[in-house]
């Protein structure tokens, strides 16, 4: 089964294009669920519909989110469609299960004047003055494109010469697409660019050789992780004075799409700019949009008291 579990993720990197992260996500759902087999003593080439159910009644007793069982059972249904596809079995024992569903809950979403405060906390944390421009820089760049976590981190320096007006970035499955970039953003960006070169050319003189990631680091990656910089935006929350609970940088991401929308951007628009392959995924803004001026004419409108 290793065997066809590794077939399946290289199919899925070559033909789908399926990033990195997105592939790490399937072979530990995958895992997940060879190792309930090899606790039941199931041989998953040959297990039926009912034994792949009592891997989800598995999943449920362990109170695992909704979300997460839905995800595991799409990451099952797509392994045994690649073995029926590829002729590794006759049969599909997982086309006919229904999942539990995706809850639909809306993202908690930070006001205007909160992220205000987290690009001026982000100003003056960190050790050094590199350290401060350098978590200045992402943070607006964050909240003034929309990018999601990995695509910030692994920029290319490439992306930021010239002074440009748009950044293009590399999306899921390989998918570009260019955002434009604020005043603000721009004047950061060149100004981490120059210190960011002096240090290379410091440490060229060293003997360390260059990096090609705007936002370097000794990581195996080459670059800032995920992980370091969602620890930093925890920092910068409590330097700013807000909860670090209602933020991470996927919630900057969502706070670029609602504080557009309520500004009058066209939700196609935002799709572009989110790199949404389709708009629905995009249309969650507008319920999020619904809720809070609802909620205005709740708490403010004299009939309501």
């Amino acid at each position: 089964m290793s065997n066809w579990l590794g077939m399946f993720l290289e199919a899925k990197a070559a033909e789908d294009g399926a990033a990195k992260n997105t592939l790490l996500a399937y072979a530990r759902d995958l895992n997940d669920f060879l190792s309930f087999c090899s606790s039941r003593k199931y041989d998953p080439s040959k297990l039926m519909k009912p034994d792949i159910e009592a891997y989800l009644v598995s999943c449920d007793a362990q109170g695992l989110a909704k979300s997460t069982r839905a995800r595991r059972l799409s990451a099952v249904k797509q392994f045994y469609r690649f073995a029926y596809e590829e002729r590794l079995r006759s049969d599909n024992p997982a086309i006919d299960i229904s999942g539990p569903g995706r809850s639909k809950a809306l993202p908690q979403v930070l006001g205007q004047e909160e992220v205000s405060r987290l690009l001026e906390a982000a100003r003056i944390t960190g050790r050094t003055e590199a350290d401060r421009l350098r978590n200045a820089t992402l943070m607006e760049l964050l909240y003034a494109t929309g990018m999601r976590v990995t695509e910030l981190v692994s920029l290319p320096v490439a992306a930021a010469r010239g002074n440009p007006k748009m950044l293009m970035i590399m999306g899921k499955g390989g998918k570009e697409r260019i955002v434009p970039l604020s005043p603000d953003a721009r004047a950061l960006l060149q100004g981490w660019l120059k210190l960011r070169d002096a240090l290379e050319e410091q440490g060229r003189k060293k003997g360390k050789p260059p990096s090609k990631f705007l936002f370097a680091s000794r990581s195996a990656e080459g670059h800032m992780t995920r992980h370091r910089f969602y620890l930093l935006i925890k920092e910068i929350a409590v330097t700013a004075g807000v909860s670090p609970a209602k933020v991470s940088p996927h919630k900057l991401r969502h706070a670029f799409a609602t504080h557009l929308l309520a500004n009058g951007a066209d939700l196609r628009a935002i799709q572009v700019l989110l790199g949404h392959a389709d708009l629905s995924t995009t249309e969650i803004y507008t319920h999020v949009l619904e809720e809070r001026l609802s909620e205005l004419v709740h708490k403010h409108h004299p009939l309501a008291k």
